[in-house]
C-alpha cells in the first residue's frame, strides 16, 4: 500500500490555496475519497492505496471565484485533474501549483 497527499498553491496570490474542493478517484473512475484543503493548502485524510492509475481532480474555478477573482465565463481553467500512476509502494505527493490560466504539477516528497 501506499500514501498519497497533495498540497495546492496559489501562485496569483502567493500563498496556500485554502479551501479548494478536490476529488481522488481510481481507473475507472469511482470516486475513493473527496475533501478540500485546509489553511495550509493541504488536505489530510487521504485514503491508503494499492499500486494502479488514479487521477485527483481539483476545483480551483470556484476556489478563485471565492478568493474575489473576477473569472471569463466560462473561466480558462475550470477544474484542474491530474492522472498519475502509483507503481509501487511507498509516499507520493502530488501538488499543484494554479493560477486562474496556468498550473504544474510534480511528483514531490
Amino acid at each position: 500500500m501506499s500514501t498519497l497527499s497533495t498540497h495546492v498553491l496559489d501562485t496569483m496570490h502567493g500563498r496556500p490555496a485554502a479551501g479548494v474542493k478536490l476529488r481522488l478517484e481510481d481507473a475507472f473512475g469511482v470516486a475513493l475519497f473527496t475533501g478540500q484543503t485546509n489553511d495550509d493548502g493541504r488536505c489530510p485524510g487521504m485514503p491508503e492505496l494499492p499500486p494502479g492509475r488514479y487521477a485527483l481532480t481539483f476545483e480551483v474555478a470556484a476556489y478563485f471565484v471565492g478568493a474575489g477573482v473576477a473569472l471569463p465565463d466560462p473561466p480558462f481553467l475550470d477544474e484542474v485533474r491530474i492522472a498519475f500512476g502509483m507503481a509501487e509502494a511507498g509516499h507520493y505527493h502530488v501538488p499543484l501549483l494554479v493560477s486562474p490560466f496556468a498550473y504544474s504539477t510534480y511528483r514531490g516528497s
